[in-house]
């Protein structure tokens, strides 16, 4: 693209760095920015900086949170000794939608996945394997994508807490969700969490 002005060919690029935005994408919301008034876009740039500056990782459960502990965690409305393992923040954003789900989440931050360089050491494994040794969880949703990272993932895992007292449990996967849970419909997802089944350690 040839741009008249450095300044909106400047905002352009910036736009167009974050995901799934492209220059032409980039062109149109910069054009309609620059349309409105001064206080429209201070107030989305200000949103995204407090955002960006303020917000942290629950200290519990690794999700993202305004405080030390997350909303969810802190809800003593909700069951404290179910906990769904996700991948991201993305998944619990997912099945909250749901409205299917009333215990806690664990979030990984990634699967395992040698090929990509992801080692059970990247992931949280060890700071869910400490909430589970207090002997206060009594079972865990392995909510995690049907690939082959998930099934390694959830393998490992299991293995970790095979000495443990607490239950281990798989979604149903009656229904395909494309490889990721974010993805899934809601009332598929619901129902898939709902459905769960005890998770079948072929290694034993």
């Amino acid at each position: 693209m040839n741009f008249s002005s450095k300044l909106l060919e400047s905002g352009v690029d910036a736009l167009s760095s974050l995901p799934s935005i492209g220059k032409k994408t980039a062109l149109r919301l910069a054009l309609f920015l620059l349309k409105q008034e001064p206080g429209f876009t201070e107030e989305i740039s200000n949103a995204l900086l407090k955002m960006r500056r303020n917000m942290r990782e629950c200290q519990r459960c690794h999700n993202m949170s305004d405080e030390a502990i997350c909303a969810i965690c802190a809800d003593r409305r909700r069951d404290q000794q179910v906990i769904c393992l996700v991948e991201s923040i993305r998944d619990i954003i997912a099945i909250e939608e749901t409205q299917q789900f009333k215990g806690v989440y664990h979030v990984l931050g990634g699967l395992i996945s040698p090929i990509e360089g992801v080692g059970p050491g990247d992931l949280t494994i060890d700071a869910l394997v400490e909430r589970v040794s207090t002997g206060q969880i009594q079972e865990i949703i392995m909510a995690l994508s049907p690939t082959i990272e998930g099934d390694t993932t959830i393998y490992y895992i299991s293995r970790k807490l095979k000495d443990l007292p607490v239950k281990i449990s798989t979604i149903a996967r009656g229904v395909a969700f494309g490889g990721d849970l974010e993805y899934a419909d809601e009332l598929t997802l619901g129902r898939s969490i709902l459905a769960r089944v005890p998770y079948q350690n072929q290694g034993d």
